[in-house]
């Protein structure tokens, strides 16, 4: 069903343009948020390695430490694509693929933050109190960030798939 102006009814009034323009300020939004975060932990990570006690950390600390470096390193890397991308394509009339990719760029951001949060936890609980209990203290967080990152998301696009009547159904 169209309006006068010719524009797609879809409980907006917004062009494929105007849509995509929302699209990308909300999602810049989202990623201001996520890459003051990552960006925070990824640099009191790279100032670990230069403390005193980093030398007294065993191989498989070490090891751990590289990984959730790398993957702070990743997690920074997806959360700014969308700006650099962005940046390369501005002008050339490619804003609702620009919004796409951008945020599937955010979507793996917060899938490596979710990674490297849970390494950081286990490098520092590891020191704290013992292995099989910073596993499962760890294990406990990764389950509490999937609950509030991504279940309720993923509830909420079945839910309203099953629940609300096809756009041509309304239509009618």
């Amino acid at each position: 069903m169209r309006n006068d102006d010719h524009r797609p009814t879809t409980g907006r009034s917004e062009s494929a343009e105007e849509r995509a323009d929302r699209k990308w300020a909300e999602l810049l939004q989202e990623v201001r948020v996520t890459q003051t975060g990552v960006q925070i932990l990824f640099a009191f990570l790279l100032t670990v390695a230069f403390t005193p006690r980093f030398t007294d950390l065993g191989s498989a600390d070490r090891a751990i430490y590289v990984v959730t470096v790398l993957l702070g390193a990743a997690a920074t890397g997806a959360l700014i694509a969308p700006v650099s991308l962005h940046r390369i394509v501005a002008g050339r009339r490619l804003k609702p693929e620009t919004v796409a990719w951008a945020s599937r760029f955010t979507l793996a951001g917060l899938v490596l933050l979710l990674c490297t949060v849970t390494s950081a936890l286990l490098l520092i609980l590891r020191v704290v109190v013992s292995d099989g209990t910073a596993f499962w203290l760890v294990a406990a967080a990764l389950l509490w960030f999937a609950i509030c990152w991504f279940v309720p998301a993923v509830w909420l696009r079945r839910h309203s798939r099953t629940s609300r009547p096809s756009a041509r159904n309304r239509s009618r």
